[in-house]
C-alpha cells in the first residue's frame, strides 16, 4: 500500500514536522505516513539527494514523498510535482530533483499552486497549503492535471563527476556525504570503477597520506576470527556500500572518531583510484 513519506531539514525540536502530519492526518486519519529523516542539515540539497535517493526505492509503488528541504515560500519559486519511477515528488524547484535523478527522465512533471492562501495572510513554507493537499490527491489516484499544470523548465543542478584520467590511469573523485558513523561516501562507482579495472591488474585507494590496496564487499569481511574482532576496532578499510559507492570507513568508528573527523576530510575533498598494470 502507498504511503507518504517526509524528508525535511527542519529538525524535531520545532513544530513544523508536526503540523505536516496533523494536516495530513486532518484530512485523511486512515493515511500512513513515514519519516526518512528531518535532520538534512539546513538547506543542503546535495545531503538531501543521496539520502532520498539511497531510500525512496523500497517504498511501496505509488508512494508520495514530501521533500521539504530549502522550500522557504517565495512567489517566485514554483510548488512541483513530479513522477519517477512509478513514485511521485512534491518540492520546491530548487534543483534537489535533478541532484536525486540526474540520469533518469521523470514521467513528467506539474507545477502546482497554492491551495488555501488567503489573502493578506503571511506564508513562510508552502507545505501546509500545497503539499499535504496535494499528496492525499495524488495518494488516492488522483491525477497531476486536475490540480497543476504541466512544467517543462525546472532548475538543474549539476552534481560533481568523477573523472577517468587516461594518462595517468587514475580516477579522482571526491566525498559527495558523510554517514552517522563518520564513514566518506565518495561518487566513484563500483560500475566506473569495474569499467576501468578490467584492462589493468591493480589499484591502489589515496586520500591524504592514506593508501589503501584493498575494496571489501562488506564493513566486517576482513576481520579472520571473530575473538580478536576487538582488535580490528579503529581499522581503516574501504567498500562499495549499499548505493554501489566507493566508501572510506573507520571500523567501529562514529561521527567523532570516525573517517571524517580522523583525516579531516569533509564533503568536497579528493579522493583518488590510481591503477596499475601487471608487475607493479
Amino acid at each position: 500500500m502507498p504511503v507518504v513519506t517526509l524528508t525535511s531539514d527542519y529538525g524535531m525540536v520545532d513544530p513544523r514536522v508536526a503540523t505536516i502530519k496533523g494536516g495530513l492526518l486532518s484530512l485523511d486519519e486512515n493515511v500512513k505516513i513515514v519519516d526518512i529523516t528531518h535532520e538534512i542539515a539546513p538547506y543542503d540539497l546535495q545531503q538531501a539527494a543521496y539520502i532520498i535517493r539511497s531510500a525512496y526505492s523500497h517504498f511501496p509503488g505509488g508512494s508520495v514523498h514530501l521533500l521539504c528541504v530549502d522550500n522557504m515560500y517565495r512567489e517566485e519559486v514554483k510548488s512541483l510535482v513530479y513522477k519517477v519511477n512509478g513514485h511521485y515528488f512534491l518540492c520546491a524547484d530548487n534543483g534537489l530533483m535533478s541532484l536525486i535523478f540526474f540520469d533518469i527522465q521523470p514521467e513528467y512533471i506539474f507545477a502546482i499552486p497554492l491551495q488555501n492562501k488567503q489573502e493578506g495572510s503571511v506564508l513562510l513554507y508552502p507545505v501546509l497549503d500545497t503539499y499535504v493537499p496535494a499528496a492525499l490527491h495524488l495518494l488516492e489516484g488522483g491525477l497531476p492535471e486536475q490540480i497543476g499544470k504541466e512544467f517543462s523548465a525546472p532548475v538543474e543542478i549539476k552534481l560533481p563527476t568523477p573523472a577517468y584520467h587516461e594518462s595517468e590511469k587514475m580516477i579522482s573523485g571526491e566525498v559527495i556525504y558523510i554517514d552517522h558513523f563518520g564513514n566518506l561516501v565518495t561518487n566513484i562507482s563500483r560500475e566506473l570503477f569495474q569499467d576501468k579495472i578490467l584492462s589493468l591488474h591493480g589499484f591502489t585507494i589515496k586520500f591524504r597520506n592514506i593508501s589503501l590496496s584493498k575494496i571489501y564487499s562488506r564493513y566486517t569481511d576482513f576481520i579472520a576470527h571473530w575473538a580478536d574482532e576487538r582488535s580490528a576496532h579503529g581499522r581503516v578499510i574501504a567498500i562499495f556500500n549499499e548505493s554501489q559507492l566507493l566508501e572510506i570507513c573507520i571500523y567501529k568508528g562514529n561521527i567523532h572518531n570516525g573517517a571524517h573527523s580522523l583525516f579531516g576530510l569533509d564533503v568536497g575533498a579528493k579522493v583518488y583510484v590510481e591503477f596499475y598494470e601487471q608487475g607493479h
